[in-house]
């Protein structure tokens, strides 16, 4: 996703993994205050003079996290990739009043693959659900295209409501599984960004209609929709694949009509060859 920060934890394994998480918590706790220096808001890593992600972070950030102030730099951990363009990252989220009732907020996200196909029984039963249509994000793109601008605002507006009302359980809420995509690794990567921002999936239609929570034991549920959505993506193209191969072996290669046969050519190029000149003068 085009403007999604980061996951907040990169895989490490071995003696390196407490050194790593050492260095993500510092960065959390550095990120929770603007920068004076490079001007970034809460939540997001310095940047440098060329735009990219600075390597460490500023002086006069790290300093206003009291167990770092006599540190002489602070590392910038690799899962906010140093080097690599800025992106505004996501603001800490504020403090949970327990007094406070929570409540469930629901963004809708509706999706076909053509523009012949049928959008409108998705967005009934959204708005049937209780989703106003002012929360419902809807297009017509196919899957195959990485960056779908629909998509990426409702998983923007989500995050944006989380931030503002964290007591909230924000559901991100869909009419079935393959309306979000058909490949595991796009899949398992929607898993973790829905976890890093604390996020919930629902489904309202399919074999295992319901709330899924990608941080607690939705996650080995969500895991297997995207190995079971991957699977039947790859069932489609084997049975598409067999089907043309059968049509070709019967001739019937498909596609628009022959409009112009081998006979018609062979006419054309007799009638086009010029005379023999012994038959010319023999008729003279």
């Amino acid at each position: 996703m085009a403007d999604a920060p980061q996951p907040r934890e990169s895989p490490v394994s071995g003696t390196d993994s407490g050194t790593a998480a050492n260095v993500t918590h510092d960065a959390d706790e550095v990120e929770r205050h603007p920068c004076p220096r490079c001007d970034v808001e809460s939540g997001s890593p310095c940047r440098s003079r060329s735009g990219a992600v600075a390597g460490t972070y500023h002086t006069g950030r790290f300093t206003k996290v009291p167990r770092l102030a006599k540190q002489l730099r602070v590392q910038t951990p690799a899962d906010r990739r140093p080097g690599q363009p800025w992106r505004p990252g996501t603001p800490p989220p504020a403090p949970i009043d327990p007094d406070r009732p929570a409540a469930d907020i629901r963004i809708g996200y509706a999706r076909c693959s053509s523009l012949t196909q049928e959008l409108q029984s998705q967005l009934d039963a959204l708005e049937t659900h209780g989703i106003g249509r002012d929360k419902i994000f809807s297009e017509k793109i196919s899957t195959r295209l990485k960056v779908r601008p629909e998509f990426e605002k409702a998983l923007a507006t989500a995050r944006q409501i989380k931030a503002h009302a964290p007591h909230c359980r924000v559901i991100l809420t869909v009419y079935e599984m393959k309306r979000l995509g058909r490949d595991a690794g796009e899949l398992t990567a929607l898993a973790d960004h829905l976890t890093a921002h604390g996020l919930v999936l629902e489904m309202l239609a399919g074999p295992l209609a319901g709330i899924y929570d990608p941080a607690g034991p939705g996650r080995m549920l969500f895991a297997f929709f995207a190995a079971m959505a991957e699977t039947e993506r790859e069932a489609i193209r084997e049975a598409t694949l067999e089907g043309l191969d059968a049509a070709a072996r019967k001739s019937n290669h498909g596609g628009r009509p022959t409009v112009i046969t081998d006979d018609m050519i062979h006419t054309v190029l007799r009638a086009a060859r010029p005379a023999n000149p012994s038959t010319r003068s023999a008729r003279t």
